[in-house]
């Protein structure tokens, strides 16, 4: 079903007839329209919970070593309970992407336009989805990329990924 966007009489930006600012579930941060902010909750709220302090976790299972996405409450691999978040170093190959020239919600168009959504198989083998740091003309597949992320609440952050940069490359001879 596609988003219908418009504006009020007053110039207020509206999603089906809902002001975009007071969609449940959601905060803003200012009265200028901006990048709608998501409140998770269930397994997904642990999830970013470690993003908005500024560190990638993935859930794992103590009892097989499964790392799943997204959270859950029972692994599907053993059926154990015994699930935790696990630090990642963030790092995988570009999947897919997709670029965006007409953002759906407004505040996005401030990242630029288009702007790129990128799937990237981690290291620990699951998929996650963000956006992308840098040009989209240098996404290819399997492309070494870094994750980042960008807090917005105390419950919430952004997860993008950008090329990777080896911390240190040998001089070559």
């Amino acid at each position: 079903m596609a988003m219908a966007a418009s504006r009020s009489l007053d110039g207020e930006i509206e999603i089906h007839g809902i002001p975009w600012h007071s969609i449940p579930g959601g905060e803003v941060m200012s009265d200028a329209p901006g990048k709608y902010i998501p409140d998770p909750d269930g397994r997904n709220a642990d999830f970013y919970r470690h993003l908005a302090r500024g560190t990638l976790h993935l859930q794992a299972c103590e009892g097989c070593a499964r790392v799943l996405h997204p959270p859950r409450f029972l692994c599907p691999g053993c059926g154990s309970e015994a699930l935790v978040f696990k630090p990642s170093a963030g790092q995988g190959r570009i999947f897919s992407w997709t670029l965006t020239h007409r953002p759906v919600d407004p505040g996005w168009a401030a990242e630029g336009l288009p702007y790129a959504t990128v799937v990237v198989e981690m290291e620990e083998g699951i998929r996650l989805v963000g956006g992308w740091r840098g040009t989209p003309d240098v996404l290819c597949l399997d492309l070494r990329v870094q994750a980042e992320v960008e807090p917005a609440t105390e419950a919430f952050a952004y997860l993008y990924f950008r090329p990777h940069v080896p911390a240190h490359v040998p001089p070559s001879v």
